[in-house]
């Protein structure tokens, strides 16, 4: 009871703390930034630090596992944080053009957006098996349920954020 406990203070934290920086990104304008790069920055470190003490908590690992999976999770960790800012720059390359976008910068950008989404898809394929050669199946299983969960209510709570394509005719 007290892991779940510990799930849903964590998730809520780390929704509460994704929605700021990506309602700043959205609304955004061409001149001035509600939140600074850095400021942006220091938030997703500490949803990344977050994210991690939550999978520690409940991800019940021996002292053998631990010392083989979290470098595995590191690197895991660094690729999915350069999707992620592949993800930011997206964001804020709508924020720039919003209200103005043409057709073709439109498109492009859904056509970006789903490369991204398709890639986060293709890293966790490839890190599956990566992760099971340190881990058992049941916990390789566990850890990607939770990655997906938190990836899945952080994404969330940013779409929901983002004000929708205006139709410009």
């Amino acid at each position: 009871m007290k892991n779940k406990m510990m799930v849903v203070l964590v998730l809520g934290y780390l929704c509460f703390l994704a929605a700021p920086a990506a309602h700043a990104q959205a609304t955004a304008s061409k001149d001035t930034q509600t939140v600074s790069d850095q400021d942006v920055n220091l938030l997703r470190q500490d949803l990344r630090s977050k994210k991690k003490q939550l999978i520690a908590a409940n991800l019940t690992l021996t002292d053998a596992e631990s010392t083989k999976f979290w470098p595995v999770y590191d690197q895991f960790s660094a690729e999915m944080t350069q999707l992620g800012d592949q993800k930011l720059a997206l964001i804020k390359e709508y924020a720039q053009n919003f209200g103005s976008l043409t057709d073709a910068q439109a498109l492009s950008l859904i056509n970006r957006s789903l490369a991204l989404d398709e890639a986060v898809s293709q890293l966790r394929i490839k890190y599956v098996p990566i992760v099971n050669k340190v881990l058992p199946g049941t916990k390789t299983a566990t850890f990607f349920q939770m990655e997906r969960r938190v990836g899945t209510l952080i994404d969330l709570q940013i779409a929901s954020l983002i004000p929708l394509v205006q139709d410009q005719h």
